[in-house]
């Protein structure tokens, strides 16, 4: 098997993760989120404005700045979702038809095979395999997850350690019923080109790639090996999380994901959640200083925690309020 068709393969196996956290078991598809989601989904067939069935409770959190002339949204998302799982609220619905823009971690989130490319740039290494960097225990647990999708560690060797935690980490979840084409971003995107917005990003799948193909080997062995921790619960995780975002359960959302990344690597949390949420706060307040009205839509992990975008705008004297019905 070649390693285009070995990733393809893979990639296949995982078209169903959930958004954010679930990347890195369960954890990770928050954080590292919107470039692997649309790695992992299929090409989008049309463009007709899906429908979103309504939250059945509280609904996802927003939150709002505004000044003179400018008004900015701020709504956390899951990358991937259940079909059945509804989170519309009219407090979102205002707020998207009310904007002129959407602004998404990056804006081609249905180019898949831009971010294939850019993922196997950065995810493949034939000449440093994957048993050369880890330990015989390590080989054997990623071999047993491996042979659970139909796979081998053996055809993962060309991977990096990143790649490997990201591909293990979703297989559960497409076996659970998660649709990356039911994720919030891919959804948004449609809605934005059905009603004539622009549609702008933070970053570029590139730069988000890089990202965690830049962290140190340990720490992406950190994440390989809490993705094979948690690679029978990832599901069950992954639901967890879910619920808590359609609730509005912000705190646990905190507790169960953000600071899960933060006690299991450090240097991921600071890579992929701080130093993003830091870079994302400083374009809002370029952002802020234009006109009219602007819909962000992050995964939800970037948006909980005290080291949240929020928390770092109003560290800066910017106001950020919660909108509600």
């Amino acid at each position: 098997m070649t390693l285009r068709s070995t990733l393809k393969a893979f990639t296949r196996l995982s078209a169903g993760v959930a958004l954010g956290l679930g990347l890195y078991g369960a954890v990770a598809l928050e954080a590292a989120p919107a470039y692997a989601q649309a790695a992992l989904a299929p090409q989008v067939q049309t463009e007709a404005a899906p429908a979103i069935r309504p939250a059945e409770g509280a609904g996802p959190r927003l939150w709002v700045i505004r000044d003179a002339d400018s008004t900015v949204y701020l709504f956390g998302t899951v990358h991937v979702l259940k079909p059945e799982t509804g989170w519309a609220t009219p407090r979102f619905q205002a707020a998207f038809d009310a904007s002129d823009e959407l602004w998404l971690e990056f804006a081609d989130v249905d180019d898949t095979a831009g971010v294939m490319a850019v993922m196997q740039r950065h995810g493949l290494s034939p000449d440093r395999p994957l048993s050369s960097v880890l330990n015989a225990e390590q080989i054997a647990r990623v071999d047993a997850a491996a042979r659970t999708l139909g796979a081998s560690a053996a055809q993962l060797e060309p991977m990096r350690p990143w790649m490997v935690a990201i591909t293990l980490a979703m297989a559960p979840l497409a076996k659970a019923g998660f649709d990356p084409q039911s994720g919030v971003e891919l959804t948004l995107a449609r809605l934005a080109r059905a009603e004539g917005k622009t549609i702008r990003g933070f970053e570029t799948p590139d730069k988000q790639v890089g990202l965690i193909a830049g962290m140190s080997e340990e720490a992406q062995i950190q994440l390989l090996d809490a993705t094979l921790d948690d690679f029978d619960n990832a599901a069950a995780e992954l639901n967890q999380m879910v619920a808590a975002w359609a609730a509005g359960d912000i705190e646990t959302l905190d507790a169960v994901m953000v600071e899960k990344i933060k006690d299991k690597s450090p240097e991921a949390y600071d890579v992929m959640l701080t130093r993003r949420n830091a870079d994302w706060a400083d374009q809002i307040e370029e952002l802020l200083k234009g006109s009219g009205t602007a819909f962000i839509a992050v995964g939800a992990g970037h948006l909980a925690g005290e080291d949240s975008v929020q928390a770092m705008l109003a560290a800066r004297g910017v106001t950020v309020e919660e909108v509600r019905d």
